[in-house]
């Protein structure tokens, strides 16, 4: 979790998980996104690589990259439950005045 966190706490690293989000994108579509070095960019995603926030495909010498989708669900999940934010309010029921036998018997009609 902490490998996340660092590969989050880096604007740029977070505007490639945006941009993944619309879909895999090459390291060079990635790269000319932003006014830095392609060296700088390969450190970004080595990063968020390590983190396993997203995947690499190598194909001849193009690289794609995609989002891990469910590891930054997982990573939401940790952090919600870490400050205690996970708990959630029950729903008022459907017929607060029915007895769940007359429930079932609506449902039945």
């Amino acid at each position: 979790m902490n490998d996340a966190f660092r590969a989050l706490a880096d604007p740029t690293r977070r505007r490639v998980l945006q941009l993944l989000r619309a879909g895999p994108l090459t390291a060079g579509e990635l790269a000319d996104q932003f006014n830095v070095a392609k060296s700088t960019m390969s450190a970004h995603f080595a990063i968020l690589l390590g983190a396993d926030l997203i995947d690499a495909e190598k194909r001849g010498r193009s690289i794609t990259y995609r989002l891990r989708l469910s590891v930054l669900e997982d990573l939401l999940l940790g952090f919600t439950e870490f400050f205690g934010l996970d708990r959630t309010t029950t729903a008022p029921e459907a017929h607060p005045t029915a007895t769940p036998s007359q429930d079932v018997h609506q449902e039945e009609q």
